[in-house]
């Protein structure tokens, strides 16, 4: 579900960027794109990226033995699961009019990001412990330490001016660091059971 969930994901991504009114990939927020005539596509993506994300926790606390300090990155997992369901409900302000949906959804976006970013790398020092995740631990690991790194890189081009060209950009990179350590791990655990299943039939 999370696979299937990561490239709806990506369709509707695209699709949203591409129609009107074509908000600059490079330096304007992937939320730009839920504000306009065809702003819905974005916000039904951002239900997606909730619902995918709680489908992966689902299926990874049911399939593996999670310690104290894992608990607490499937927790903040979570936060970056239901902060995409915020997202949708309170669309970001594209100008110079500052609204309370508006100052929500950057809130929300801030809080969200910081918990995909550390709840991906926390649980990625709990892989090598699991013998079905033991072969991409390593990565894992650097998946999610370019995802907290670039989370900051993130924050900080939202609020330097002379960075605001990039933002986009940098924004898109994360996103797509922290979905990608998701896909890793889904797949991983997809293809044991599929492994497991074979050895049984057997």
């Amino acid at each position: 579900m999370a696979v299937v969930g990561i490239a709806v994901y990506i369709v509707l991504d695209v699709i949203a960027q591409l129609l009107p009114p074509h908000y600059s990939p490079i330096s304007q927020a992937e939320s730009d794109l839920a504000v306009g005539p065809y702003g819905y596509v974005m916000t039904v993506n951002f239900v997606v990226r909730g619902l995918l994300t709680f489908a992966f926790l689902f299926g990874a606390v049911g399939a593996t033995r999670w310690g104290k300090t894992a608990r607490v990155g499937l927790a903040l997992l979570a936060i970056w699961g239901a902060g995409a369901f915020i997202l949708a409900a309170s669309p970001t302000d594209v100008g110079s009019v500052v609204t309370v949906h508006g100052t929500i959804h950057n809130l929300t976006a801030a809080v969200a990001f910081l918990g995909g970013a550390f709840g991906t790398l926390l649980l990625s020092f709990h892989l090598a412990g699991e013998e079905r995740l033991r072969r991409i631990d390593l990565a894992a690991r650097v998946i999610a330490g370019l995802s907290v790194v670039m989370v900051f890189v993130t924050l900080g081009t939202s609020v330097i001016h002379r960075l605001a060209h990039v933002f986009g950009l940098v924004e898109r990179i994360f996103i797509g660091l922290v979905l990608l350590w998701i896909l890793l791990v889904a797949l991983q655990l997809l293809l044991t059971d599929r492994s497991r299943g074979s050895v049984i039939r057997g």
